[in-house]
């Protein structure tokens, strides 16, 4: 039997996940939280055997929970998911330890796929990810300045990019204002850009959002 922790701030997502994974006789799915924070204190005391992890949450966010849960767990068998399938995203998952990166753009079915192979303690990706990540480290796109911004100024800077506004920022990552105005200023540094279309911009040319 694979236990399985589903963590999303949706509850009709994490009952569409539920409903799925349990259509599957050797998966059970024993607990759900709906934050990062959540998700910490859950793995400890349930002890999943693959953690369904989105990485786009209020507070802590996905990413830095894979951290802080790895860090304590180093076994730990973690899933992520996100609404984006583009290489920075997958990277960013896939460096912090978690064996298996997923868009919920996928097909149902790969999301049963995914948690039985990371279940095994394989990597799982699917195909045409796994060909851009390839290409991206064989063209040098791994050395982007975008890499170089810390979790929350990644968070802030796809958002800012696609249009959000800084107190819809503050809202979303329950964060001030203000703190979402010092993360822009250090975005802006990082990227050497000056205002909101280069950032755009920037975020277009690496699949973070569409034109």
């Amino acid at each position: 039997m694979i236990r399985v922790l589903l963590v999303d701030d949706h509850a009709v997502v994490r009952m569409g996940f539920r409903l799925l994974l349990q259509s599957i006789p050797e998966v059970s799915v024993v607990g759900e939280a709906d934050s990062g924070e959540a998700a910490c204190k859950l793995y400890a005391e349930l002890s999943p055997d693959v953690a369904v992890m989105d990485i786009a949450m209020p507070g802590m966010g996905g990413i830095e929970a894979l951290r802080r849960i790895r860090a304590h767990h180093p076994g730990a068998r973690i899933l992520t998911l996100s609404a984006h399938d583009d290489v920075m995203h997958a990277r960013r998952c896939l460096t912090e330890g978690a064996l298996g990166f997923l868009s919920k753009r996928s097909a149902p079915e790969a999301l049963v796929e995914a948690v039985t192979v990371v279940a095994g303690g394989r990597r799982y990706l699917d195909a045409a990810l796994a060909q851009k990540l390839a290409l991206a480290e064989f063209d040098g796109a791994s050395k982007s300045p975008v890499e170089r911004l810390s979790e929350r100024e990644f968070q802030v800077f796809v958002r800012l990019a696609g249009g959000a506004t800084v107190q819809r920022i503050a809202q979303d990552l329950s964060l001030s204002a203000s703190t979402v105005g010092t993360h822009l200023y250090n975005i802006k540094q990082k990227l050497g850009v000056e205002n909101q279309s280069e950032l755009t911009l920037i975020a277009i040319r690496h699949g973070l959002i569409e034109a």
